[in-house]
C-alpha cells in the first residue's frame, strides 16, 4: 500500500519533470538504480542510444515512479543522482530548488552556450576540461568520455561534449567557466560569451551580452542554432545572396546552385532541408531528404558541421559510408530518419537491389529531396548520373501514365551544389553551353542560380613563379643514359622526351602490347624505362635523394621477388632481368653521390623555399596548402620540410594528406588518418598542409592565407577548388612551375575556360523559360537513349564472356594460371580462387603496408608466381578461411583464344562470377582436416 510520503514525491517529481529531463544523465543515474529490473534499463539505455536523454528520462522517470513501490526507492532515486554527479536534479528532488530569478538566470546562461557553440567549439579542449575537473564543472566520468571523443573524433566533437556536459553543473557554473576560459589565454571567447574586457569581481551573469559576434574572416553568417540539441525553432541565417539562390528550391523546383568554395553552399542546402521537411510536416505528410556526396570524408563534415546541429532535435539526421561503424541496413536507415548523408554508391546499390527484387532495397519514390553534393560529377560514368538516369527514365514513363490517365510514380526535388561545372572539353562558347546544360539536364534543373557575392567575394592575389633549368643535371644525365641503354637492348626508338607525359604514355602503351604479344624482353625494359622516367619526374619536382630512394626502393623490391621466402629456392632470372639489374648496380653509387650534392638541386624546390619562408615570415599567422600531383611528392615535400630547421625556426608544422584509394603503390591513407590531418589543421597543431588533390573538391578545409599549387594544374575546375581554399583577407595564390610539366601554360588555358564558362551561364541564365525546358528536354531524352543503348551493349556483353572461355596467364612469364570457371567473388568485390590446383602455383610474401584490419578480413600477404615472382595479388583472411585474391592487372586475359589487350580492372571484364560458397569451402576443409587427423 503506498505511504502518504510516496505521493509527495511521486507529485515533487512531476512537478519536476521538465527540469529533470534536462539535467539527468541517463546511463549513469541507471547504474545506481537498483530497483530497476534489468530489461527495463536495457530498453531505456537503447531510448538513449537511438533519442538521447531527453527521450530517455521521460523513460527512466516512468519506470521510477511506476507502482507499486519498493521500500526506499525515492531514497534510492536521490542517492542515484549524486552518485551519478547529476547534483542539480538532486537538489530539486531535496525540495532546494534555485530561487526563480537564479533558476531564469542559469537557462539563460544554457542558452548562451548553445547559440555560441559554433565559436566555443575552437576552444583547446583538452586544456578546458582540465580546468572544468578541476573545478567541479565535471565529473570524472564526463571528464573521460571528453578526452575519449577528442582523441578518437578530434577537439571540436570534444567541445561539444564539454558544454553539453557543463550546463549540468553546479550553481555558478557559468561564472567559473568565463573564468577558466580567461586563465587559458581564450580571450577573444571570454569576451563573446559576455565577460568583461578588463575582469573584475562583478556579478558576470550581469555582463552576458546574447549578441553573438561573427568570427572574423568567415564567409558564414553566425548561426546561432548551430549547437547541438540547440533551440528547436531558431531560424537559420543566411546572407542576401544565399537566399537568393535558394527561392526556388523554397518553391519546390529543381535547381543547381552554382556558388564558389567558401561561400556558403552547404548551409543554403540545410536550410532549404529544413524549410522542405518543415513544409511537409506541415502539410501532414513525412519528408525523407537523402545527401548525397562523393568523398567519404564529406559524409562525416555534413553530417557533424552542418546537417546534425542545425536539425537537431526537430528531425532524425544519420550518416552512412563504407568508412561508417552502422551496421544495419541502409534500407532501415532510410525508413528511421528524416535526413540521410551518405555517399552516392551506397544509395545507387539499393536503388538497384530494389530494382532487381534481391531485397526491399530504396526506391526514389521513397524519397523526397535528393541533395547532390559536388553536382558537376552528374556525367557519362559517374555514379550520380546513374543515380539520376533512372530518375529521368522514371519521369519519362510518368508522361505516358499521365496520358494513360495513370497514377504517376512520385519522384523526389533535386537540388545540386557545385562551385564550377565547368566546360568539359569544350574550345567554343556553343560547346560550352551545350555541356552545363548537359548537366542541368541530367540534374532535371529549371534553373541554375548564381550570385555575384558582392563584398563578401574574396578573389585571393595570384603569382606564377617560373623556374630556370638545371645548369648541370649530372643526375638526371645518368638516368637517361641508363634509359638510352634499355632502349638499345630492347630494340625500341622512344618518340619524345625522356620523362615527358608523352614518354610515359608511349612506355605504358609499349608494355601492354608487349604483354599480350607474350614480349618479355619489352615487356620487362618497358617496365623498368616507366621506373626510370618516374624517378626523373621526382628529381625535377621533389630532393634528387628522393628520386634516388625511390628507384633503390624499386630494385631491392625486384630482387626480392627473385627468392623464395625461405629461400630454398631461387625463382627464374631472365637475361634481360640480369643485365637491368647489373645496369642499376653499376650506377648505383654514383647515382647516390650526385643524389646528396645541393648544388645540382632542381629550381623548383629552390622557388617553393622561399616562398614558403616569405609567407611565414611575413605573416602573423600563416596557414597554407601546398598542391602536388603525386602521392609520392607530398609524402616527400612533408618529409623535406620537417628535416629542414630554417621552416621550424618560423614556425612551420608541416603535414601531408593524401587519397584513400588503393590503386597507387603508395599505402593509401585512411578516411581517420584524413580526419587526424584535417582536425590538426583546424586546430592549428599543424600550419602547413602538403595535399594531393584530395583536399582540393568540398572537404571543409579551414580558412588558410596562401595556396600554392606546384607543378599541378588539372582543369578549371580544380582552379577554381583551389583558389577557393584561400578564404581569409589577403590571401595569395601561387603557381609554382615544374619541368615538363606545362603548368604555366595550362593555367592559361584554365583561365580562357573559367571565363568561358561564367559567360556560358550567364547566357543559359538569360534565355527565354520555353527556350531553356526545350533544350534540357532534348538533351534528356537523348540521355535516355544513349542509356537504353548502354544497357544493350552490357547485356550482349555479358552474354559474349562465358567463364569457362577466359583464361588467365602472369603477366610477367606467360604461364597460365586459371580459367573463369575457378574464380569466385567475395562481397561483390574480392574476386577469389580457392582451387586447390591454384594453390601449388604460388608463393606467399608478407605485405607489410596492409597490416590494418578491413570488415571481415585481412590482407597480410602477398601471393606471387612460384616461377618468375609475379605478384599476383593478395592473401585474404576471410572469416577464418585463406582466399587467395587475384587482382586482374597482374595478368594477361584472353576470351576464345584472343589476348584483350588493356584490362586492368575486374569491371573492365564483364563476366558475373558466383558468389564465394563459404559454408562449402567451410566444410571441404574441415574434411580434410579430419582425414589429416585421422592419418
Amino acid at each position: 500500500m503506498a505511504s502518504d510520503d510516496d505521493d509527495v514525491n511521486e507529485r515533487l517529481i512531476e512537478v519536476y519533470w521538465q527540469r529533470l529531463r534536462e539535467l539527468i544523465v541517463v546511463d549513469r543515474v541507471l547504474d545506481h538504480l537498483e530497483f530497476i529490473e534489468y530489461d527495463q534499463k536495457e530498453q531505456i539505455r537503447q531510448k538513449a542510444r537511438t533519442d538521447g536523454d531527453i527521450a530517455a528520462t521521460n523513460l527512466l522517470i516512468s519506470a521510477v515512479i511506476k507502482k507499486p513501490h519498493t521500500l526506499g526507492w525515492f531514497t534510492a532515486f536521490v542517492d542515484a543522482l549524486k552518485h551519478s554527479g547529476c547534483y542539480a536534479a538532486a537538489e530539486y528532488m531535496q525540495v532546494n530548488p534555485p530561487r526563480p530569478e537564479v533558476e531564469a538566470e542559469n537557462d539563460t546562461c544554457v542558452k548562451l552556450i548553445q547559440l555560441l557553440s559554433p565559436s566555443l567549439v575552437e576552444m583547446q579542449t583538452k586544456e578546458v576540461c582540465l580546468h572544468c575537473f578541476s573545478k567541479g564543472l565535471l565529473t570524472q566520468e564526463d571528464s573521460d568520455v571528453i578526452e575519449t571523443i577528442t582523441t578518437n573524433e578530434g577537439p571540436w566533437s570534444g567541445a561539444r561534449k564539454l558544454l553539453r556536459c557543463i550546463v549540468r553543473g553546479p550553481p555558478g557554473w557559468f561564472s567559473t567557466f568565463l573564468d577558466i576560459l580567461r586563465k587559458t589565454g581564450h580571450k577573444d571567447l571570454y569576451e563573446l560569451t559576455g565577460g568583461p574586457s578588463d575582469f573584475d569581481n562583478k556579478d558576470l551573469y550581469e555582463a552576458v551580452s546574447t549578441e553573438p559576434r561573427q568570427l572574423p574572416h568567415s564567409l558564414e553568417p553566425p548561426q546561432p542554432e548551430a549547437a547541438a540539441g540547440g533551440p528547436e525553432k531558431a531560424d537559420i541565417v543566411l546572407r542576401d545572396y544565399q537566399k537568393d539562390v535558394a527561392r526556388p528550391a523554397l518553391e519546390g523546383e529543381n535547381i543547381i546552385i552554382c556558388l564558389p568554395t567558401g561561400s556558403g553552399k552547404t548551409r543554403v542546402a540545410v536550410y532549404i532541408t529544413k524549410k522542405h521537411l518543415d513544409r511537409r510536416r506541415a502539410e501532414g505528410c513525412s519528408g525523407k531528404v537523402v545527401v548525397l556526396v562523393n568523398k567519404v570524408p564529406l559524409v562525416e563534415q555534413h553530417y557533424s558541421a552542418e546537417f546534425l546541429p542545425f536539425l537537431k532535435p526537430s528531425y532524425k539526421v544519420e550518416r552512412v559510408s563504407g568508412d561508417c561503424q552502422l551496421k544495419i541496413s541502409f534500407t532501415e536507415i532510410v525508413k528511421n530518419n528524416d535526413v540521410i548523408i551518405c555517399t552516392a554508391q551506397i544509395l545507387e546499390n539499393f536503388l538497384e537491389r530494389s530494382n532487381n527484387g534481391e531485397d526491399e532495397g530504396v526506391k526514389l519514390s521513397d524519397l523526397t529531396l535528393i541533395v547532390i553534393d559536388e553536382c558537376h560529377h552528374t556525367q557519362k560514368g559517374e555514379v550520380y548520373n546513374h543515380i539520376m538516369m533512372r530518375y529521368l527514365m522514371q519521369k519519362h514513363k510518368n508522361r505516358r501514365l499521365k496520358k494513360e490517365q495513370k497514377k504517376p510514380v512520385p519522384l523526389p526535388q533535386i537540388l545540386g551544389l557545385t562551385a564550377s561545372p565547368g566546360v568539359g572539353a569544350a574550345t567554343i562558347m556553343k560547346k560550352a553551353e551545350d555541356h552545363i546544360l548537359r548537366i542541368c539536364a541530367n540534374l532535371d534543373a529549371s534553373k541554375i542560380m548564381t550570385r555575384s557575392l558582392g563584398e563578401h567575394k574574396r578573389e585571393p592575389r595570384k603569382v606564377v613563379q617560373t623556374v630556370e633549368d638545371r645548369k648541370e643535371d649530372p643526375f638526371g644525365d645518368v638516368i637517361k643514359n641508363i634509359m638510352n641503354a634499355i632502349h638499345t637492348h630492347a630494340e625500341l626508338s622512344p618518340t619524345s622526351d625522356l620523362g615527358s607525359q608523352n614518354y610515359e604514355q608511349w612506355v605504358v602503351q609499349k608494355e601492354r602490347i608487349a604483354a599480350t604479344e607474350e614480349n618479355q624482353k619489352v615487356r620487362v625494359c618497358a617496365e623498368h624505362l616507366r621506373q626510370y622516367s618516374e624517378g626523373l619526374n621526382l628529381s625535377n619536382t621533389i630532393r634528387m635523394r628522393d628520386a634516388f630512394s625511390f628507384l633503390n626502393k624499386y630494385y631491392d623490391e625486384e630482387i626480392k621477388k627473385k627468392a623464395t621466402p625461405d629461400d630454398e629456392q631461387d625463382i627464374q632470372i631472365t637475361d634481360t632481368e640480369r643485365f637491368l639489374f647489373n645496369l642499376f648496380k653499376e650506377k648505383k653509387e654514383e647515382l647516390q653521390k650526385l643524389a646528396d650534392n645541393p648544388q645540382y638541386e632542381n629550381d623548383s624546390l629552390t622557388k617553393l623555399r622561399s616562398k614558403v619562408l616569405h609567407e611565414f615570415s611575413s605573416r602573423e599567422a600563416a596557414r597554407g596548402i601546398i598542391f602536388t600531383k603525386t602521392r609520392r611528392s607530398a609524402i616527400a615535400l612533408s618529409q623535406w620540410i620537417q628535416e629542414n630547421p630554417k621552416f621550424a625556426d618560423i614556425g612551420v608544422k608541416a603535414s601531408h594528406m593524401i587519397g584513400g584509394g588503393d590503386q597507387s603503390v603508395v599505402k593509401p591513407m585512411t578516411a581517420a588518418e584524413q580526419r587526424d590531418v584535417l582536425t590538426k589543421f583546424r586546430d592549428g597543431d599543424v600550419n602547413l598542409l602538403i595535399a594531393t588533390t584530395v583536399a582540393e573538391e568540398g572537404l571543409d578545409i579551414a580558412a588558410c592565407n596562401f595556396v600554392i599549387r606546384y607543378g599541378l594544374v588539372t582543369n578549371e575546375i580544380a582552379m577554381i577548388q583551389a583558389q577557393g581554399r584561400g578564404r581569409a583577407e589577403d590571401s595569395s595564390y601561387t603557381l609554382v612551375e615544374v619541368k615538363n610539366s606545362g603548368v604555366a601554360e595550362k593555367e592559361c588555358v584554365n583561365e580562357y575556360r573559367i571565363n568561358m564558362m561564367n559567360k556560358a551561364i550567364d547566357k543559359i541564365r538569360a534565355l527565354d523559360q520555353a527556350d531553356y525546358d526545350k533544350r534540357i528536354f532534348e538533351f534528356q531524352i537523348q540521355a535516355i537513349m544513349e542509356e537504353k543503348v548502354r544497357m544493350i551493349k552490357k547485356k550482349q556483353k555479358h552474354m559474349q564472356y562465358e567463364k569457362c572461355e577466359v583464361k588467365f596467364s602472369c603477366r610477367s612469364c606467360s604461364r597460365h594460371v586459371c580459367t573463369g570457371e575457378d574464380i569466385q567473388i567475395i562481397e561483390n568485390m574480392h574476386r577469389v580462387n580457392v582451387t586447390p590446383e591454384f594453390s601449388q602455383l604460388f608463393i606467399q610474401r608478407e605485405n607489410t603496408t596492409l597490416q590494418e584490419r578491413l570488415l571481415d578480413y585481412e590482407t597480410n600477404y602477398f601471393i606471387a608466381c612460384k616461377d618468375c615472382g609475379q605478384r599476383w595479388g593478395s592473401m585474404m583472411l576471410y572469416k577464418g578461411i585463406d582466399c587467395p585474391c587475384l587482382h586482374v592487372k597482374n595478368f594477361v586475359v584472353t576470351f576464345n583464344g584472343k589476348k584483350i589487350s588493356k584490362c586492368t580492372k575486374w569491371s573492365e571484364l564483364a563476366i558475373k562470377f558466383p558468389a564465394f560458397d563459404y559454408a562449402e569451402h567451410a566444410s571441404r576443409l574441415a574434411d580434410n582436416s579430419d582425414d589429416e587427423d585421422t592419418d
